[in-house]
């Protein structure tokens, strides 16, 4: 059967390293019976310790400190949108008439002779 310890740790500590300045009390998950040690755990919120979020929400729980409860759920990320041709801007400027390019010949000069020809005279 799972039970938690309620440790004071040192930030330089890990809290799975066993090493701890203080029990402060203990948890069971599957009974929902936790002992806690209120005064104690008020000392300590009083110079400086930081409650995790999961912690902190337990403490406005059973009535030890008072505020909000901190969401300690991972954030989840929005989608991400890919802009697609029908989702692109569409440009509202009108695009200059296009002359068909002629279609290439073996000549050269036959080829050139047809652009000067099918091109608007200014």
């Amino acid at each position: 059967m799972p039970t938690f310890r309620i440790i004071v740790t040192e930030h330089t500590e890990g809290p799975k390293t066993g090493s701890f300045v203080e029990k402060l009390g203990t948890y069971n998950p599957k009974t929902k019976e936790r002992n806690l040690n209120g005064g104690r755990i008020k000392y300590w919120l009083s110079v400086g310790a930081k409650a995790s979020g999961t912690m902190h929400n337990m403490l406005i729980t059973a009535g030890i400190i008072e505020g909000k409860k901190i969401n300690v759920l991972p954030k989840k990320s929005p989608p991400k949108k890919e802009e697609t041709a029908e989702n692109a801007p569409v440009s509202e400027t009108p695009k200059k008439e296009e002359v068909p390019a002629p279609e290439l010949k073996d000549d050269v000069k036959v080829a050139a002779e047809t652009v000067a020809a099918e091109a608007p005279q200014s």
